[in-house]
């Protein structure tokens, strides 16, 4: 197959592949710590007051970690896994571990003791971390099955004082192996980091397996370093700035930005709570720099739609005007045009009277630059962001090119593209219509598995299996994933994520499946917002006990249809939705319909919901 396309875009002036002198992630991090020794490199809150570690405690916990593992029989290229939520134990086994000459791979807490099971035996993992009691007995459960498991490690020992086994270590007693293998051979480590080098495998990321058991990509340093090379394309790090790590770090997108890019920028990485206290936390925080999946943005505008609705008057036309004042501005900046003197003087006004408020409230007071990956976004949502003077730009990529592909520049945005190509990179678009991405960040293909690397890189191309096109300016738009691409029955091809994200930019649509493959007309599942969709229950006085009877409530079917309407009211009429249902279960990213970023399955869902789907063509 030829990948040679019609348009191709190159960014020719590529960064080198090194960081502060640097070719590989071990000696990038000794050189850091040595010269930010002093400097806070990490938060994390305990019992409500936030707790730093400096750069040098940082080192020396990895640098324990790397030697008690060296000590327990580790290897150079031994796989550890790691299943914890974000924390600094998370960072010091990663660093650690990769600093020895180790190979560091992220397991979702979500998974199930059957998936851990898994990936522990792909991989081949030798030494396994648990964050808790939870996440321990998921491994417990099958080690009788992993034969090649040397050892288990704890962060959290609560509730496991009394528990007894020799292959089970607390992480505070793996901290105390290494600082006495440290005392015992004396200059043991340095040596060790200078094992690994550019080309090496670095880390494995699983990918999430939607379409069929997971893969591990394999990431080299080089691949690393060379996207750290381009971590200032939002804006320049400055001294003292702070990003807020809550996403799963298993993701490549969130281990780029909570792990190695803090290597490059000297921020502070301050862990959530959980993910539940996200938004007090970033009010906290108030990050420089705020990367998140769509999701987290929709509940952001979500949660303010709601607190508009419960203004008072004078607060609900305040804030219309100001919105609009914001969204002239934003208007101005995508047609490339200065504001008018007086504009820009109405804006300043506005934003001092209301949409600082705003961005106080979302806790981006301070953010220089706000990034959005890893799914599609309705531009709608990225000009409500402009017109609150938060700097929002979509970036593109994947875990098989580690991370960023396409990006935004600043000096010209256009809605509904995900940007140009990041330097050092090449993109062209197939004859079959798929996107492919060429550069020193395109992985070294996936761990054991040479028929599907075969599959997914050819001549140096990654097949992204993405659709797209490329305009005269090199701007890239992302139609759908290929798989994705619904025909009718009477032959018109429909791409469903354009039409999910203008639905889910409703305060009250969580998220939404386009259903109409080889069917005669489109409907969709829908999953509501449950704040917003019950706070307007409560002010039309509907009666609900649970979920699942506040999604069968009239009023709410008569809500959202009236949503899907409005979306209907901007399609052809071959798109248009006839028929919807609403998906009676409030999903979390332990539900298997949810990805760990908290995109539904399509696959799935059109399977566990095939009924329901099908007894809405049934009426029909």
């Amino acid at each position: 197959m030829s990948v040679a396309g019609p348009r191709a875009a190159t960014r020719p002036d590529a960064p080198t592949w090194t960081v502060r002198g640097q070719g590989t992630l071990p000696t990038l991090f000794r050189q850091v710590v040595r010269e930010r020794a002093a400097q806070v490199a990490m938060r994390e809150k305990s019992l409500g007051i936030w707790r730093s570690i400096t750069w040098r405690e940082y080192g020396e916990r990895a640098k324990h970690v790397g030697l008690g593992l060296v000590a327990l029989g580790l290897r150079p290229r031994d796989v550890v896994s790691i299943v914890a939520d974000n924390c600094p134990e998370w960072l010091y086994t990663d660093l650690g571990t990769i600093s020895v000459g180790g190979v560091t791979n992220g397991i979702y807490t979500t998974d199930s003791p059957r998936q851990v099971e898994y990936i522990v035996n792909d991989s081949g993992t030798r030494f396994f971390f648990a964050e808790n009691e939870e996440q321990l007995d998921k491994i417990l459960e099958v080690r009788a099955r992993c034969p090649q498991l040397v050892k288990i490690f704890v962060y959290d020992m609560d509730g496991l004082h009394g528990f007894q086994d020799d292959q089970v270590m607390p992480f505070e007693a793996l901290l105390e192996l290494g600082a006495r293998y440290e005392r015992d051979h004396p200059g043991a480590f340095d040596p060790l980091v200078e094992i690994a080098q550019p080309e090496d495998l670095a880390i494995l990321v699983y990918t999430s397996g939607t379409t069929g058991p997971p893969k591990g990509a394999m990431l080299s340093h080089r691949n690393i370093l060379f996207q750290l090379g381009y971590a200032d394309f939002i804006t320049e790090p400055r001294e003292g700035d702070q990003q807020l790590s809550f996403l799963p770090l298993a993701h490549v997108a969130e281990r780029t930005f909570s792990v190695f890019y803090p290597l490059y920028s000297g921020a502070t990485v301050n862990f959530a709570e959980s993910i539940d206290t996200v938004p007090e936390n970033i009010r906290e925080v108030a990050p420089a720099v705020f990367f998140a999946v769509p999701r987290i943005w929709e509940k952001f505008y979500s949660s303010m739609a709601l607190r508009m609705r419960e203004a008072t008057p004078l607060g609900k036309l305040a804030y219309g005007w100001a919105i609009r004042v914001g969204m002239r501005m934003a208007e101005r900046r995508l047609e490339g045009r200065r504001p008018t003197m007086s504009l820009a003087l109405l804006y300043r006004l506005a934003d001092a009277l209301v949409l600082d408020n705003v961005k106080r409230a979302l806790g981006l007071s301070r953010a220089r630059g706000a990034v959005t990956g890893a799914a599609p976004i309705a531009p709608e949502l990225i000009r409500w962001y402009l017109a609150l003077g938060i700097d929002m730009r979509e970036v593109y990529g994947q875990t098989e090119n580690c991370g960023l592909a396409t990006a935004m520049p600043a000096g010209r945005i256009k809605l509904g593209t995900v940007g140009v190509a990041r330097p050092g990179t090449e993109v062209r678009i197939s004859p079959a219509g798929e996107i492919l991405l060429k550069g020193p960040h395109v992985f070294l293909g996936y761990y054991k598995n040479r028929e599907k690397t075969a599959e997914t890189v050819t001549d140096g191309w990654l097949h992204t299996g993405d659709v797209g096109c490329l305009d005269e300016d090199g701007f890239l738009t992302i139609t759908d994933r290929m798989k994705d691409i619904i025909i009718t029955a009477g032959g018109k091809n429909i791409t469903p994520s354009e039409i999910e994200n203008q639905l889910k930019f409703s305060p009250f649509i969580a998220d939404a499946i386009v259903i109409g493959d080889q069917r005669k007309f489109l409907s969709c599942l829908v999953m509501i917002d449950h704040e917003t969709v019950a706070q307007f229950a409560q002010e039309q006085n509907v009666p609900f006990t649970n979920f699942a009877s506040l999604c069968r409530a009239k009023e709410v079917q008569d809500l959202i249809g009236g949503e899907i309407e409005r979306v209907n009211k901007q399609l052809a009429r071959v798109e248009t939705i006839k028929k919807f249902r609403l998906i009676e279960q409030i999903l979390t990213p332990e539900d298997e319909e949810l990805t760990p970023t908290m995109k539904l399955k399509r696959t799935f869902v059109n399977s566990k919901y095939k009924d329901v789907i099908d007894g809405m063509y049934a009426e029909a």
